[in-house]
């Protein structure tokens, strides 16, 4: 049998881990000690989070790809994200690389999505190495953390080949690694070392036929659309003549303008690329993610990538409220439009189709932190929008409706088990497993129907006085579930006039509720500006003024103080929406208001639904 020939010089891995169990921070790290960095080159913490949201949140949104020489060979590193929401990224990667390194924190163990990026990566046949990172950590647990990633292989259904993966033991933070868990060598050598003696070389097969497939897309204002994607087979040179093999069957010739390698945090140009090299590729107007380039006399197509399917869904509108056009730059339907659809050409889980009306269009994507990063950046660049609660996007199986169903996971301290699981058992949350952890700690996993975890976060928190940490990712599409799943249970306080909230006005009615908005903040009528203790809605003046009068106040000397107002972040003020509410988005604001302001016209519709209700 012949031995198949490969690319010493060459390496392709992913980081593959749970959201902030330190994969952009070991980046860093390799980056620097490979001396891929000049010695006076300034450079940032995090180095590959560019994104000024990523930087702010501490999280990776997009899939990033360096390259560090080590010795005489090139190491490919995709940085992969570690939330559900990004997941269609992670999945993608995979296609690129021969092998992963596993990141897991050394205290807190195997989490979801530890368990649902190593199920791709599995499922792929990669070679898998485990770093147990945060060595440094108190209360690091490495060898019964090592167990658990062993019981999560097997669990997984990993071949004999993989479960025999090293242990690498790191401190990204501090920049040392070892393969003994308690006592560290003085740089991350070990972890280099690791991954040139366990990482599969590519294959070298660039005297055969072209094949190269994209599997991320850029975007650049002087070259358009660039292809990120892996040269399987092959060579790929600039000016070259070649077939771009579309997604429905069609095929597109075009000419290869230009060619990126990736160093560092730089992309270079270059003039050609062999097998197993991770490229960027432009000069094609219409390329997308999946399709496969090769030469004109030889047209062979890889196979296409899966792309996960949305699984939440909201309206963006254009800004209808009376205060509209005040804050923002781009206010109008065709701006907004046009901004989606440039998304859309870099984000292949979004789906955009318009409505009825010109100015709303139903957003779909992968769950709220991915429409909400989405809405973020967009105010940021001075748009004005509303929107409206976020629904979950049902599926027909074999007939029957389905909604997806999240695998939840929680840690929180003892004293809190009951409250939590009373809660979830009234959104139809189902306990699988529960486990006491040394630390007076339970780890207790659910399945939740996706709808009912909309809004459960601040309830989550309050109900644990913030020690509760949740996460949770999609497990599998179920059967719709019948009566009220989650949801908020509260009315609101809705503001009767327009003008600026007094904190007379204020003082009169906090003892209705909890109050959003701050002495001075301007209101209009119809808007929301607190929640009511009760049920049902409540229409107030919180722009009362005190008249003044010549008789002295008997309660004059007392000093009174308000409470302090709940001002809501923008993931908040999405997950806090009800049925008939708009959440207004500009540069300056976040406010929360009825679809229809006019308190008659919205007794009338309310009159006209309960009527229908009782006649069914």
């Amino acid at each position: 049998m012949n031995e198949v020939k490969r690319r010493e010089d060459l390496r392709n891995i992913a980081i593959i881990a749970h959201v902030d169990h330190g994969k952009t921070t070991l980046v860093d790290q390799l980056l620097r000690q490979s001396g891929t960095f000049r010695a006076n080159e300034q450079v940032q913490e995090r180095a590959l989070d560019r994104n000024d949201l990523e930087r702010e949140r501490g999280i990776t949104i997009l899939a990033k790809n360096t390259a560090i020489h080590y010795k005489d060979a090139r190491i490919n590193i995709l940085d992969t994200p570690g939330h559900a929401d990004f997941g269609g990224e992670v999945e993608r990667i995979m296609r690129l690389v021969d092998g992963v390194l596993l990141v897991v924190d050394a205290y807190e163990g195997c989490m979801p999505q530890t368990r649902f990026v190593l199920k791709k990566a599995l499922e792929q046949q990669l070679t898998p190495i485990v770093v147990v990172n945060k060595i440094d950590r108190e209360f690091a647990r490495p060898e019964e953390v090592v167990d658990e990633v062993i019981d999560l292989f097997i669990e997984l259904g990993a071949t004999e080949e993989q479960l025999e993966f090293p242990v690498v033991y790191a401190s990204a933070l501090n920049g040392t690694a070892s393969l003994d868990p308690y006592q560290q060598e003085s740089d991350m050598t070990v972890l280099f070392e690791t991954i040139m003696e366990h990482i599969p070389a590519p294959v070298d097969n660039r005297t055969e036929p072209l094949q190269f497939q994209v599997a991320l897309l850029d975007y650049n204002d002087y070259v358009g659309r660039i292809g990120i994607g892996r040269v399987f087979r092959g060579t790929i040179k600039v000016g070259q003549q070649v077939a771009l093999m579309k997604l429905d069957g069609s095929v597109k010739t075009f000419r290869v303008t230009k060619l990126f390698g990736f160093i560092g945090l730089k992309r270079i140009e270059i003039t050609e690329a062999e097998a197993g090299d991770i490229i960027a590729v432009s000069g094609m107007e219409d390329i997308n993610v999946g399709e496969t380039v090769c030469p004109i006399e030889h047209q062979e197509a890889l196979p296409t990538l899966r792309i996960d399917e949305p699984t939440l869904k909201m309206t963006f509108l254009v800004n209808s409220s009376p205060f509209a056009g005040r804050e923002g730059k781009y206010v109008t339907a065709r701006k907004i439009e046009e901004r989606l659809r440039t998304q859309l050409e870099t984000d292949v889980s979004l789906r955009v189709e318009p409505t009825e009306s010109p100015d709303a269009w139903i957003v779909s994507g992968r769950g709220e932190l991915h429409l909400s990063i989405l809405i973020e950046n967009m105010r940021r660049e001075g748009f004005e929008l509303q929107v409206s609660k976020p629904e979950v996007i049902m599926k027909e199986v074999d007939g029957v409706l389905c909604e997806p169903m999240e695998r939840v996971q929680i840690d929180i301290p003892e004293e809190y088990t009951g409250a939590i699981m009373e809660s979830l058992g009234m959104r139809k949350g189902e306990m699988v497993d529960m486990v006491h952890q040394e630390n007076g700690q339970v780890r207790l996993i659910f399945l939740v129907p996706a709808r009912g975890l909309i809004g459960y976060r601040t309830e989550f928190m309050s109900l644990t006085r913030g020690y509760g940490i949740l996460n949770h990712s999609f497990d599998h599409y179920a059967p719709v579930q019948k009566g009220f799943v989650g949801g908020r249970r509260q009315g609101v306080l809705i503001s009767m006039e327009t003008g600026k909230a007094t904190a007379y006005g204020i003082m009169q009615i906090e003892d209705r509720g909890t109050i959003f908005v701050e002495p001075g903040t301007e209101v209009y009528e119809g808007m929301i500006v607190g929640e009511h203790t009760r049920e049902n809605d409540l229409v107030v003046n919180v722009c009362k003024v005190k008249h003044a009068t010549n008789i002295r106040s008997a309660t004059k000397e007392q000093t009174v103080t308000m409470k302090k107002p709940r001002i809501m972040t923008l993931e908040e003020a999405l997950e806090y929406l009800n049925d008939d509410e708009y959440c207004e988005v500009t540069p300056q604001s976040i406010r929360l208001r009825k679809k229809i302001l006019d308190k008659n016209e919205r007794e009338k519709l309310a009159k006209k639904k309960k009527a229908a209700e009782q006649a069914k």
